[in-house]
């Protein structure tokens, strides 16, 4: 295989993301930049269900989710399955998996994500106590479990019992912030939840442990993100920090897959360059850049 068939290759990789595999229910393999290897996604949301309505998102909506409540016995043996499948290579003899570089031809975490907000699903807490425990199963102490989230509901005692088992499990919040102003925030996400109670929850669970703040900025009917609106974001992060948060990495993101809108579009490297050597001048915080289609298998970060 010549280099740009490589290079064609990893971008496949990359930019489809399907939730479905085999006859898996809820667990499914992915190759993720983020991560730089193999993820093992975890989704709760069948239903599509989710309190956010991003205008970037890739869940394709227009197909109604089926409503159902998740079998836990099922998703132990699916995720099982899948941690022998990709440990032992096997994966990589799938036409989807077979062109992965050999540098991602590794495990790296287990991902609850999904078609929706994981913490909404009402037995989230046991849903967390099943994929801890497949993780002691099969000794995958260098495994990540990993919780991709918007943060919205943290608040809730049954899903801070759940980040408790979580932090057991040697796992990591990977919480979204996709803006510094109420105003943006209300354009992005479209969501009836308050700005501030996301910000109010990524403190709360930031200020137990260390967490990863994921944001995605783009191109919006043409326009990137303001520079006003890039200081108020940076000022969100600070915040966080002056009230006693700790964020260990703060993830930036432009488009990569195709979005739920028309009218929103990727940064380009050199933006998203210059966003995230902003957000670390202002906050002194580690930020890893994630670039768009043209650069989706690249990853720099300082």
């Amino acid at each position: 295989m010549n280099e740009p068939q490589r290079a064609a290759g990893a971008g496949k990789l990359f930019a489809a993301h399907p939730r479905a595999f085999h006859e898996n229910r809820y667990v499914y393999p992915v190759v993720s930049r983020r991560s730089g290897g193999v993820s093992i996604g975890v989704n709760l949301n069948r239903d599509k269900a989710c309190n956010f309505d991003c205008i970037y998102c890739q869940v394709d909506r227009r197909e109604p989710g089926r409503k159902e409540t998740v079998d836990l016995g099922r998703l132990a043996a699916e995720l099982e399955a899948m941690v022998e499948r990709v440990t032992s290579g096997r994966i990589y003899e799938e036409p989807a998996f077979c062109g992965t570089p050999p540098a991602l031809r590794r495990l790296n975490d287990i991902a609850l994500s999904g078609d929706g907000e994981p913490t909404a699903y009402r037995h989230f807490d046991e849903a967390v106590a099943v994929c801890a425990e497949v993780r002691r199963r099969c000794r995958l102490d260098d495994v990540k479990l990993v919780l991709i989230t918007n943060a919205s509901l943290f608040h809730r005692p049954r899903v801070q019992r759940a980040l408790e088992l979580l932090d057991a499990a040697g796992g990591e919040i990977w919480g979204k912030l996709d803006a510094g102003t109420e105003a943006y925030y209300r354009e992005v996400a479209r969501s009836a939840i308050p700005f501030r109670r996301i910000l109010e929850n990524l403190l709360l669970a930031a200020r137990v442990r260390p967490i990863v703040i994921q944001s995605l900025f783009m191109r919006v009917r043409g326009e990137p993100p303001s520079a006003a609106e890039v200081e108020a974001y940076g000022g969100r992060l600070a915040a966080i920090l002056a009230g006693g948060g700790r964020i260990k990495l703060v993830q930036l993101h432009t488009v990569a897959r195709p979005p739920a809108e028309s009218w929103v579009a990727a940064l380009a490297d050199g933006e998203m360059d210059a966003l995230a050597e902003k957000v670390r001048r202002q906050t002194g915080l580690p930020v890893a850049a994630f670039y768009g289609p043209s650069h989706v298998a690249q990853l720099k970060a300082k």
